[in-house]
C-alpha cells in the first residue's frame, strides 16, 4: 500500500474541495486529527500496519464533507473505497479503515483499539487549551449553516455535548478528561451568568 500517495491525494482534494463556510470541518481540522492520532497511538503503543491504517482514517474521517454534512462518514467511506485500493490497499484494510471512521459518527461507537484512538483524536481539543479557538470554528460553522442562532444556544449544546461525551482510551482519560471537565465548568458558568 502506497501510504504517502493516498496521503497525497486526500489532502489535496480538501484543501481544493471543501467549502469555505466549513470553518470547523476543515483541512485543519483533518491535520489536527491526524497530529493528535499520532500522539495517541504512540503512547497506545501502536505500530506497524495498525498505525499507517489508523493514520490513513484520521486522513480521510471527514472527507465526506466535500460532498454532505449529513452522513457524511459514509460518503465518506465511500471515498475510501473508490481511491485507497488504486493505492495498494486490499479490501480487508479498506474496510478496517471504515470501520474506524464510522465509529467517529456522534455519538461515538468505536468497535476496536484502533476506532477509539481515532475518536479520542477527533475530540482531542475538548480537553485543551485551544478548546475556546477551535470551539468559535464550530460555532461559525454552525451559524453559517443555520444549526443555531445565539451564543447562547451554542454554550447550551456544548453543555450537553460535553456532559455526553467521554474519551476511550487510557492516554486521553488521564490527559485530556480533567481539562474538559474545566471546559464545562467555564461554560456552566458562563450560562449562569448570562
Amino acid at each position: 500500500m502506497d501510504t504517502q500517495a493516498a496521503r497525497s491525494y486526500i489532502l489535496a482534494k480538501l484543501k481544493a474541495e471543501l467549502p469555505l463556510d466549513r470553518t470547523y470541518h476543515s483541512l485543519a481540522h483533518t491535520l489536527d486529527v491526524y497530529a493528535s492520532t499520532i500522539e495517541i497511538a504512540e503512547k497506545e503503543g501502536v505500530v506497524g500496519e495498525d498505525l499507517a491504517l489508523l493514520k490513513i482514517a484520521a486522513l480521510y474521517h471527514d472527507s465526506g464533507f466535500i460532498i454532505q454534512g449529513q452522513d457524511h462518514e459514509v460518503v465518506g467511506c465511500g471515498i475510501v473505497r473508490e481511491h485507497l485500493p488504486g493505492f495498494g490497499f486490499t479490501e480487508e484494510q479498506v474496510e478496517k479503515i471504515c470501520r474506524m471512521i464510522m465509529g467517529t459518527r456522534i455519538p461515538q461507537s468505536p468497535e476496536d483499539h484502533l476506532g477509539r484512538i481515532l475518536c479520542d483524536a477527533d475530540l482531542d481539543y475538548l480537553g485543551r487549551g485551544d478548546f475556546r479557538r477551535i470551539g468559535d470554528t464550530l460555532f461559525a460553522e454552525f451559524l453559517a449553516y443555520g444549526v443555531l442562532r445565539t451564543e447562547r444556544e451554542w454554550n447550551e449544546l456544548q453543555v450537553q455535548f460535553l456532559e455526553r461525551h467521554t474519551y476511550f482510551t487510557d492516554t486521553n482519560k488521564a490527559l485530556r478528561e480533567p481539562v474538559k471537565q474545566q471546559h464545562l465548568n467555564d461554560i456552566r458558568a458562563w450560562l449562569a451568568s448570562h
